[in-house]
C-alpha cells in the first residue's frame, strides 16, 4: 500500500493531499467545507481525489487528519453539558480566574463565561497537601450523593480537578471510579491525566475544556473512521495534535483538547520542513486561508512551541481575555483575516475587515451561494487578482457583478468612494492588519522579522504575500508548489509523538536526582508503550527532555533542555548552562548569585518523521487543460502533478490593480504547472495554480528553484 493521504479541514475549504510513495507523485484536492457535517465533506473530497488520481482506496496505508472542530466547539459553546467536581472551597476557581483584569482601564470588560455554570460546579470533601500527603480522606458517601445529583441534572460529561492532584492523583482516580459506577457511559476527565502540573486555574480550565469536547470529537472520529472504511481505505487514521505530532484516534478521543490547533499546526510543520530542505535557518510561516491568517516563526528548522494558549478570547489581541488551555502548541499568531473575512464601515466611518467571516456557508458574495456581504475575496476579484473563470481550476465560477454590488453597497457608498478604491482599501487594510500582528508576534519573541524570508501558502496567502512582505520589509518570499493545500502536506510530514509533564519543584543545587530520574523513566516508558502500540520500532523512538526553570523567587519559568540518560550531580553544570543560554536569549542578562529552581519536567517521545519531500519531479504538472480540474462544491481536484511541463508559460494577460503604478496595468498570467526549474521573470506578475493564485507587484524578481518553489526577491 504505497499511498498516504492528508486531510485538513479549514473554515472555508477542506484541503487534501495524496502522495504515492513509490513514484513520488503528489496530487492535491480542495472542496468546500461542509460545516454542518465536516466528515461528509472529507468523504466526498477523498472519493473525488482517489477517482481523479486513479489510485485504489486499498492502496492508502495511512490517512492523517487535522481539524479545528474542537476549537470551534469551544468558541461557539457547542460542547457537552459539563459538570466540574472540585475540592470543597474551590468551586469558583473557573470564575475567579487569575484575579486580574486583562484591561485595567476598561470598566466594561466581559471575560468569557466559564464552560461550567455555577450550579453544575460541585464540591467534594477531601484535601491533599502540596507534597501529596492526605490531610482529609475522600468522603465517598458524600461524593456518591454529589454524582447522583449531577446525573439527575442530566450532565453529559464530568471534569474532576482536585487540589494538588498533580502530586497525588489518588482521590481523583477514586472519584472517576465512582462516576463510572453511578453514571456509566458519561465521559470523565481527571486533571491528573489531562494536565498533571501546578497552577490551579489553568489545570481546571484545561480539564474542563477537554471533557467538554470529548463526546463531540468521539462521535466525529468514529464517524470519520466508518466513512473511510466504507470507502475501502484500510489504512490507519491518525490525528494531528497542536504540538505538531500525530496520534491514534484512541488518544485523540481521550484528550481532544490537544487537537485544538491541529489544522494550523500542520501548516507550520510544512514550513519547517521547507526550511530544513532549503537549508534556511529561519522562516516566517504565513498561512492565509478562507477564514483566518496565521503567522509562525521558524528557527533552526523548527517552529516555536508554547506550553499554553488561549481559546475564545473576548478581545483577540489581549492576553488574559480568553480561556487558557495548558497543552503544548506550535506558537502562532492568529489574525481574523482570510479570504472570507467580511468588510464593513463602522460607526466612526472607518473601514474594518474581519474578524467575522462568511466561511463556506454562505461564503463571499462572488461565490453565489447566498452570501451578500463584501469579503476580501470579493475585493481581490474586483482588483483583477483572481480569474473568475479559473477559480479552483475552473470548477467554481465567480460572479464579478455580485462582488461589485456587495462592495459598492456596503463599503464604497458609505465611504463616498468608487468601487475599485473601496476594493483596494479592503485589500490594503487586511494586509496592514496581518503585517502588524506578525510584527508584534516577532517583537514579543525577540525576533527581527526583517531577516526572516516569508513562506506564503494557503488559498489566499500568495494573493496577499507581496503587500505583507513589503510592509514587513522581509528580504524575500518563498511560494511552494501546491501552496493552496500545503497544510495538508504538512500533515504527512509529522511524526507520531506524545508529550508528558510532571510538576516537581526542585532547586538544582540541592536536587534529588534519583527522584527526577524516576519521573523521567515513568514518562519515557509511558511514551514508548504508546508508540509500540502504534507499531513504532523501539530503535526508531526519539526522546527529548526539557525543564521549566526560573531563578528562585521569580514567578515565571524559562524552558531549557535537559540531557539524556541518568541525571546526577555531574549534570548540574550542563543543565545550568542550558538554562542560562535560554534566559539570556530572552532577557540579555543574568542575575548573579541567585539559585535556580525547576518547576515542571517535560518529555516528548516521538517516532521517525515520514520521508515525504515537497520537491523535485513530484512538483511539476501539466498546464490547465481538461485534466487539470479543481473543485466546485462537492467536487474534488483532478490533474496529475507529475506530468512533464508544457511549453506554455504565460497563459494570458489581464488588467490588475497595483498602487505602485497608479492603477490597472496589463499583467502577464503565468501557468504554475509550466514553470520549470530555472525559469526567471519579473513583476508585476500573476501566477495561477488550481488551489491558489500568487500576485507579485512591480519590482519583484522571481526565479523557480529545483524544488519548484518560486523565490521572490523583495526590493528594499
Amino acid at each position: 500500500m504505497p499511498a498516504r493521504l492528508g486531510v485538513d479541514i479549514g473554515g472555508t475549504f477542506t484541503d487534501l493531499v495524496l502522495v504515492d510513495e513509490r513514484s513520488g507523485v503528489l496530487r492535491v484536492g480542495k472542496v468546500l467545507t461542509t460545516a454542518k457535517d465536516p466528515a461528509h465533506g472529507v468523504e466526498q473530497g477523498i472519493q473525488g481525489l482517489l477517482d481523479e488520481s486513479r489510485v485504489a482506496a486499498r492502496d492508502v496505508h495511512a490517512a492523517v487528519h487535522g481539524t479545528t472542530l474542537a476549537t470551534n466547539a469551544l468558541i461557539e459553546r457547542k460542547g457537552a453539558r459539563t459538570a466540574l467536581l472540585t475540592t470543597a472551597g474551590f468551586r469558583d476557581v473557573l470564575e475567579i480566574r487569575r484575579e486580574g483584569r486583562y484591561d485595567m482601564y476598561d470598566i466594561f470588560i466581559d471575560p468569557p463565561a466559564p464552560l461550567v455554570p455555577r450550579h453544575l460546579r460541585r464540591e467534594v470533601e477531601e484535601r491533599m497537601l502540596a507534597d501529596g500527603t492526605v490531610l482529609r480522606p475522600l468522603d465517598e458517601a458524600g461524593a456518591r450523593r454529589v454524582i447522583s445529583g449531577l446525573v439527575a441534572d442530566g450532565v453529559e460529561a464530568i471534569a474532576i480537578c482536585l487540589l494538588h492532584a498533580y502530586v497525588n492523583p489518588g482521590h481523583e482516580r477514586r472519584l472517576a471510579e465512582l462516576v463510572d459506577e453511578l453514571a456509566p457511559g458519561v465521559p470523565v476527565s481527571c486533571s491528573s491525566d489531562v494536565v498533571p502540573e501546578i497552577r490551579e486555574y489553568e489545570r481546571a480550565s484545561t480539564t474542563t475544556a477537554n471533557v467538554y469536547v470529548v463526546p463531540l470529537m468521539a462521535r466525529y472520529l468514529e464517524d470519520l473512521e466508518r466513512r473511510l472504511a466504507d470507502l475501502g481505505v484500510p489504512g490507519q487514521l491518525y490525528v494531528m495534535q497542536s504540538s505538531g505530532g500525530i496520534v491514534l484516534p484512541r488518544e485523540a478521543r481521550r484528550f481532544p483538547i490537544r487537537l485544538v490547533e491541529s489544522g494550523p499546526a500542520a501548516g507550520a510543520i510544512a514550513a519547517a520542513q521547507a526550511a530544513r530542505e532549503r537549508g534556511e535557518s529561519r522562516l516566517l510561516s504565513f498561512d492565509m486561508g478562507g477564514t483566518t491568517a496565521k503567522a509562525c516563526v521558524i528557527d533552526d528548522g523548527a517552529p516555536l512551541v508554547a506550553r499554553e494558549f488561549e481559546v475564545a478570547r473576548a478581545d483577540r489581541f489581549k492576553m488574559g481575555s480568553g480561556m487558557p488551555v495548558r497543552v503544548p502548541v506550535i506558537e502562532m499568531i492568529e489574525i481574523g483575516a482570510g479570504g472570507g473575512s467580511i468588510a464593513r464601515v463602522d460607526r466612526m466611518g472607518l473601514l474594518k475587515v474581519g474578524p467575522d467571516s462568511a466561511g463556506a456557508d454562505p461564503g463571499p458574495a462572488c461565490y453565489n451561494l447566498g452570501g451578500r456581504l463584501p469579503t476580501v475575496t470579493d475585493a481581490d476579484l474586483l482588483l483583477g487578482y483572481l480569474d473568475a473563470e479559473f477559480f479552483l481550476g475552473g470548477r467554481m465560477r465567480l460572479d464579478c457583478e455580485a462582488a461589485r454590488r456587495s462592495v459598492e453597497e456596503h463599503v464604497a457608498r458609505p465611504l463616498g468612494l468608487d468601487v475599485i478604491a473601496a476594493a483596494w482599501g479592503i485589500h490594503r487594510v487586511v494586509n496592514e492588519n496581518m503585517a502588524a500582528a506578525a510584527r508584534i508576534h516577532g517583537i514579543e519573541r525577540g525576533r527581527d522579522l526583517r531577516t526572516y524570508p516569508l513562506f506564503a501558502f494557503g488559498g489566499a496567502g500568495p494573493v496577499h504575500c507581496w503587500q505583507v512582505a513589503r510592509v514587513l520589509r522581509v528580504p524575500r518570499i518563498l511560494l511552494p508548489f501546491g501552496a493552496g493545500a500545503i497544510s495538508a502536506y504538512g500533515l504527512l510530514s509529522a511524526p507520531l509523538a506524545f508529550d508528558f509533564v510532571r510538576t516537581h519543584r526542585e532547586r538544582l543545587d540541592t536536587a534529588e536526582w534519583a527522584t527526577l530520574n524516576r519521573l523521567f523513566v515513568e514518562m519515557e516508558s509511558q511514551g514508548r508503550a504508546l508508540l509500540a502500540r502504534a507499531g513504532v520500532e523501539e530503535s526508531d523512538v526519539r526522546v527529548a527532555r526539557v525543564a521549566e526553570m526560573r531563578y528562585l523567587g521569580q514567578g515565571h519559568e524559562v524552558e531549557a533542555a535537559v540531557p539524556d540518560g541518568l541525571l546526577s550531580a555531574a549534570s548540574l553544570e550542563t543543565i545550568t548552562t542550558s538554562f542560562e543560554a535560554a534566559y539570556r536569549a530572552l532577557y540579555h542578562r543574568l542575575p548573579q548569585g541567585v539559585p535556580i529552581e525547576a518547576l515542571n519536567w517535560r518529555v516528548t517521545v516521538a517516532g521517525p518523521a515520514p520521508n515525504v519531500r515537497l520537491s523535485g519531479a513530484t512538483q511539476t504538472g501539466r498546464a490547465a487543460d481538461a485534466s487539470s480540474r479543481a473543485t466546485r462544491p462537492g467536487g474534488a481536484v483532478g490533474g496529475d502533478v507529475s506530468s512533464p511541463p508544457t511549453c506554455i508559460i504565460i497563459k494570458t494577460t489581464r488588467k490588475a490593480y497595483f498602487a505602485e503604478t497608479g492603477g490597472f496595468v496589463d499583467t502577464p498570467v503565468y501557468d504554475r504547472y509550466a514553470l520549470a526549474a530555472g525559469t526567471e521573470f519579473t513583476g508585476p506578475a500573476i501566477v495561477e495554480e488550481r488551489e491558489s493564485t500568487a500576485v507579485l507587484g512591480p519590482g519583484a524578481r522571481c526565479r523557480v528553484d529545483e524544488r519548484s518553489t518560486i523565490i521572490v526577491d523583495v526590493p528594499a
